[in-house]
């Protein structure tokens, strides 16, 4: 053991096979990993191990450079856990670890600690000090330490893009919720904790769910009123949502709060999912509660029709 994972406890004497990477949006490339990963260790008999990081790599080694994420480390956990995998190890990732060779972080990590006989890893996978740990160098160690190297082509998406977490960001920063959600192989999302509000959206007839504020590493798309899909304790209901400032009252903090549609009760302090479907509109002012009363009707309206062809 390096000191550098988490104890876990891994039944690995007999071997993994392990694929390694941030796996930011846990996207259709990663998926297409982890499925082989899966399939691969089960036509061997062996458990499928993921190793993955927290906090992002370039937190530790570059933090001006460190992009805003696509999935908090507990969206990243529960994405996993619909894979089938059999684990997930995640090493923390610090200054030391960061210094590791390739060579190192082989013999170290994934042969002395997970007893790795094949390594899954992306066409463009890199690793070690510098990201020096390349295809070539891992044939090469995988040649000298006898375990199997699969490398994968990249996926793409229908109109031909590689399908990348550095695509799929700019197109959330952009706006452009399709795209996202073509790469990622689903909506994009944000989950969180639902905390008590000011309960204004009852007075007018919308009552909303507010999310308690996320991390700021996460990416948001940009501001304005999104038709969505909520995940509750009870079920996936259609709503829509405020992303951003309330000018008409006054209000210029930036928050996460949704109306539910055909669906009322007490989810104060409840876990939720909200998948962003469609763009309606940006945030803007309007002239007093009436005009803010009626625009939310058309919002809902609009909603309602995206969700229904969705």
């Amino acid at each position: 053991m390096t000191g550098h994972e988490r104890e876990i406890g891994l039944p690995l004497t007999e071997g993994a096979v392990i694929t390694v990477g941030t796996f930011d949006g846990v996207h259709r490339g990663h998926q297409d990993v982890l499925a082989t990963l899966v399939q691969h260790a089960n036509a061997r008999g062996l458990p499928s191990v993921v190793v993955t990081f927290d906090p992002h790599p370039l937190e530790v080694v570059n933090p001006a450079a460190a992009p805003p994420l696509l999935t908090l480390h507990h969206e990243k956990l529960a994405m996993f856990a619909q894979t089938g995998v059999s684990y997930v190890a995640v090493l923390p990732f610090t200054p030391l670890l960061a210094a590791y060779e390739a060579e190192r972080f082989v013999d170290e990590v994934l042969l002395e600690r997970f007893a790795m006989r094949e390594l899954l890893v992306g066409h463009d996978h890199g690793f070690g000090r510098g990201r020096l740990g390349d295809i070539d160098v891992l044939r090469a160690l995988g040649a000298a330490r006898l375990f199997r190297v699969t490398v994968l082509p990249p996926v793409h998406t229908a109109d031909g893009h590689a399908i990348s977490s550095t695509a799929i960001r700019r197109a959330v920063a952009g706006g452009d919720l399709a795209r996202a959600a073509a790469g990622l192989g689903r909506p994009y999302s944000v989950s969180g904790r639902v905390v008590r509000g000011d309960q204004r959206g009852r007075t007018l007839g919308y009552p909303t769910l507010n999310l308690a504020p996320l991390s700021e590493r996460k990416l948001l798309p940009p501001d304005g009123v999104y038709a969505v899909r909520v995940q509750l304790p009870e079920g996936q209901f259609g709503g829509m949502l405020n992303l951003g400032p309330r000018p008409t009252v006054g209000d210029h903090g930036r928050r996460i709060e949704a109306h539910v549609f055909d669906a009322s009760a007490d989810w104060y302090g409840a876990q939720v999912r909200v998948d962003f479907i469609a763009r309606l509109r940006g945030t803007r002012p309007f002239p007093g509660l009436d005009a803010l009363r009626a625009q939310l009707a058309e919002d809902e309206r609009h909603a309602r029709a995206a969700l229904a062809t969705a």
